[in-house]
């Protein structure tokens, strides 16, 4: 099943995307995609009551905006440094354990909304990533059962300012929690829809060049470990977000590094996931 949100920003509705890419709207069935949602069974819930009723939902133009596929999550849990290259273009070292950090929820955005270059920024910077949807709430999970806790899969761009995150002091969060820059969509693929989450090419282009094209095959830490080694440190709860960090070939890592300007068009997209397309636009 592939979950979708759609109308104007703050007033999205609930559907989903068939097989043959038809948009459904399912508000009849009650419920937006929450946190309590994903808690109570929605998934399933949501499968029964189709059968019976998704003759009489209505269809939804294509023409009508997407929003972000579940309503704003606890949090979004980051994982920094996840492929070997990455941190080499960066001038890092591989890290021995997964780097965690923090993106703002109110970062949240539509999948082909616009990103927005924050007040003062000259440094945005794009990262195409699979991010995992959190079903149930866990705390020290084993790496063997952390998948049962997974709903599903959504792609993301980790937007990133990188003056913001690595040259002034203090925490990453800084450079990741602009507003806009987190476009997640355009669906949310359930668990059972991605066969190998290990096995999925991921890529990105800025203004129709390719800059990011990889695989999720080069992990440094695989989901498993991503999702148990995080409940470690916190509790995970329904909704929840874990991107699981970018490939090599990010602006910073380009010689002379290159960062978005205004009108600049970012195109992405991830095996099962879909694509999105977020047009540049200078802070007004």
């Amino acid at each position: 099943m592939k979950l979708i949100r759609f109308g104007e920003a703050g007033n999205e509705k609930p559907g989903i995307q068939k097989e043959d890419g038809t948009w459904l709207d399912v508000s009849k069935f009650g419920q937006d995609y929450t946190e309590q949602f994903f808690e109570n069974d929605g998934l399933e819930k949501l499968k029964t009551w189709l059968h019976t009723n998704e003759a009489s939902c209505p269809v939804v133009s294509k023409e009508t905006r997407l929003g972000p596929p579940f309503t704003r999550p606890s949090k979004i849990v980051c994982v920094g440094l996840n492929y070997a290259k990455h941190a080499a273009e960066g001038g890092m070292a591989v890290p021995s354990q997964p780097v965690l950090f923090f993106k703002a929820t109110s970062a949240i955005v539509g999948p082909n909304d616009d990103v927005v270059i924050p007040k003062g920024s000259v440094k945005t910077d794009w990262e195409v990533e699979l991010a995992i949807v959190i079903g149930k709430k866990t705390s020290y999970v084993s790496e063997e059962e952390a998948m049962d806790y997974v709903a599903g899969y959504v792609l993301h761009n980790d937007y990133s300012e990188r003056e913001f995150q690595l040259e002034r002091e203090g925490q990453w969060v800084k450079g990741k929690s602009c507003d806009t820059y987190a476009p997640l969509g355009p669906f949310m693929a359930t668990k059972d829809e991605i066969k190998n989450p290990h096995n999925l090419r991921l890529w990105l282009t800025l203004n129709g060049k390719m800059m990011q094209d990889s695989n999720t095959s080069d992990f440094i830490f695989d989901i498993p470990k991503q999702i148990s080694y995080i409940s470690q440190y916190m509790t995970l709860l329904p909704g929840d977000v874990i991107s699981t960090g970018t490939p090599f070939g990010v602006g910073l890592g380009l010689k002379p590094p290159t960062y978005l300007k205004d009108g600049d068009v970012v195109e992405l997209g991830i095996d099962g996931l879909g694509t999105s397309t977020q047009t540049a636009r200078a802070y007004k």
